[in-house]
């Protein structure tokens, strides 16, 4: 597949977009649909087996990190790449199920955390072996270990230009 090619802007003070090459195109390209394809599959095996989706499974885990297992709403929106529309129904689900209580914050009394309850921590604990073995057989299975160092950099140098703060949690 070639890289598309746009004709010549017709505005000469317009700067002419840095067009990627056929190499880069097959990068991008593989990158972004693998990408797209395990999620998926890390989402569809994660929810027939145990019921939680992959998303529900990303606050579970953001909560049970945290000092007392609780976090400000808004944060955990941030933490979890979603608007906070998104993420109040979230935590609604997961308050029906009894994994997570809000609480208001203490410190102001205006913001609202979301708590890991101990039911949430056990669905957690009970998750975790199937969505490990997941990502072990989709990702880590399929490569080497000079492959799983070039991604760890991979993800890093990313990491590093579009959120800085993110780099020193993955220790």
């Amino acid at each position: 597949m070639t890289a598309y090619v746009s004709p010549a802007s017709p505005d000469p003070d317009l700067a002419e977009p840095r067009w990627l090459d056929a190499d880069e195109q097959r990068a991008w390209r593989a990158w972004v649909y693998s990408a797209q394809l395990l999620t998926d599959r890390l989402d569809r095996e994660l929810t027939h087996a145990t019921g939680i989706s992959h998303a529900y499974y990303e606050i579970l885990v953001a909560l049970s990190e945290e000092p007392e297992r609780q976090m400000r709403m808004s944060e955990l929106a941030d933490r979890c790449l979603s608007s906070r529309s998104r993420l109040s129904h979230a935590v609604s689900r997961l308050e029906e199920r009894g994994w997570v209580r809000r609480q208001v914050c203490p410190e102001d009394g205006r913001g609202q955390l979301a708590v890991l309850t101990d039911e949430g921590f056990a669905a957690l604990e009970a998750a975790a072996p199937v969505h490990v073995e997941s990502v072990r057989t989709h990702l880590f299975d399929q490569l080497t270990p000079e492959q799983v160092e070039a991604m760890r950099d991979f993800g890093e140098t990313l990491l590093q230009h579009l959120d800085p703060s993110q780099v020193r949690g993955l220790d």
